[in-house]
């Protein structure tokens, strides 16, 4: 259970952004292009956001040491 735990910390963000990416060449390939577009813009903002939150966790606990 702690593996399954580490593993969701640690790729959550990969997971997510590839469930978003899947879902909009889905849509792209289903003739909704103008949605699939703007689902597909999601997959950047998710590893950016991802990005964003992990350097400043690493900076909390920096910071506390």
């Amino acid at each position: 259970m702690k593996t399954i735990k580490l593993f969701w910390d640690t790729y959550y963000p990969i997971i997510l952004a590839f469930i978003s990416f899947l879902y909009s060449v889905s849509l792209w390939f289903s003739g909704q292009k103008l949605e699939g577009i703007f689902v597909g813009i999601w997959v950047p903002s998710i590893l950016a956001f991802s990005i964003a939150i992990r350097q400043r966790r690493n900076d909390l606990f920096k910071n506390k040491k």
